[in-house]
């Protein structure tokens, strides 16, 4: 999964272990299918937090990320993965679906500007921690690049110069939203264990 190439080198730089739902030998339940109704990144992070923090009894971790699109006023936004509609379609296929039609949607505007949101989660039995992360950028007409998933292909960061398809997952990881968002919490709680916790 594209999530976890990503953050796996973020906790390990830190010397934090990691296990994921497979790991655990979580299986999947269609409860989880209504976790993400929230208007904000923040409200479906916690809410996927809370829920296989009470699933699993451990710390646990959660994300919830999106593409905001300045003209399409902040679409598609908590809805990023599932604009399309297209419940029949998964993996490569969905993100075709959500790229054709982002641009289309973009097809008579001159305003590319758009940002990668991140909202990333922390909870356990006695705390709830949200960080964001952001990194802007404009959406290109032409994909660009086999790395990366979603709208990466196609979304130019301003930091990089180049899109995320075709940036190293090093690159991406040193500027991306979800970096960001992951890299904040963990200093935040890190901040908290030094000075004996409390939010």
């Amino acid at each position: 999964m594209g999530k976890l190439r990503e953050l796996r080198p973020i906790f390990e730089g830190r010397g934090i272990a990691v296990i994921d739902l497979v790991e655990f030998g979580l299986p999947e339940t269609a409860e989880e299918d209504g976790l993400e109704v929230f208007s904000t990144f923040e409200e479906n992070a916690t809410a996927k937090a809370k829920y296989f923090h009470h699933r699993t009894g451990l710390p646990t971790v959660a994300d919830d990320s999106g593409l905001a699109v300045v003209a399409l006023g902040g679409r598609p936004g908590v809805l990023s993965k599932r604009w399309s509609g297209r419940s029949d379609l998964s993996g490569q296929a969905l993100d075709d679906e959500n790229n054709r039609l982002l641009l289309e949607a973009l097809a008579n505007t001159e305003d590319r500007r758009a940002m990668y949101v991140c909202a990333a989660a922390f909870v356990d039995e006695s705390l709830e921690i949200v960080c964001r992360g952001e990194v802007s950028g404009v959406i290109d007409r032409v994909g660009h690049g086999s790395n990366g998933f979603g709208y990466d292909p196609f979304f130019v960061s301003s930091e990089l110069g180049c899109s995320f398809g075709a940036a190293s997952t090093a690159e991406k990881e040193r500027v991306s939203h979800r970096g960001r968002a992951f890299r904040g919490l963990i200093e935040r709680l890190e901040r908290l264990a030094t000075s004996g916790g409390g939010s």
